[in-house]
């Protein structure tokens, strides 16, 4: 018989969290939305290759036979916005397409792209994981016993670095 393990995530300071992701509107569109889902996994793929980026962990998704998106946790928001900006990133190239599809009216509603950044300061987040391996914050910042930081989601909320 094996005896449970309780874990929690490793963070300290203040966590970025990224959702992002996008959502098709018509099927039969493919045309559309099979582009911005393979650019989706080229960055991915770009930022995996590049850790200095900053991105320290993502989760794939699906809301839906329709939505999909990305969880991901990112060393600072200053490293967040370097990448979303970067001239050598793919990102950059992705949104100048857009950009030029939307001016000339080629930008149809097939798909729908979102995202939500956060900025979650130390004291505000809490974890618990029973029996898994290091998933979300846990894979972006390994994994320490639950006693480290407390039994309680109070606790854990409470924990300073």
């Amino acid at each position: 018989m094996s005896v449970a393990t309780r874990t929690t995530a490793d963070a300290h300071g203040d966590v970025v969290v990224l959702l992002i992701g996008m959502r098709v509107n018509h099927f039969w569109a493919v045309h559309q939305w099979v582009p911005v889902m393979l650019a989706m996994f080229r960055m991915l793929a770009e930022l995996k290759k590049q850790p200095s980026r900053g991105l320290l962990s993502r989760v794939l998704l699906t809301a839906s036979p329709r939505t999909y998106y990305v969880v991901q946790y990112w060393e600072s928001k200053e490293k967040l916005y370097a990448y979303a900006s970067a001239p050598d990133a793919f990102h950059h190239k992705a949104w100048g397409k857009l950009n030029r599809l939307e001016k000339g009216g080629k930008v149809r509603g097939h798909v729908g792209i979102w995202h939500e950044a956060y900025v979650v300061p130390e004291g505000s987040y809490e974890a618990i994981y029973g029996d898994m391996p290091a998933i979300g914050l846990a894979a972006a910042y390994g994994q320490v016993p639950l006693a480290a930081r407390g039994r309680y989601a109070k606790d854990r909320f409470a924990w300073r670095a």
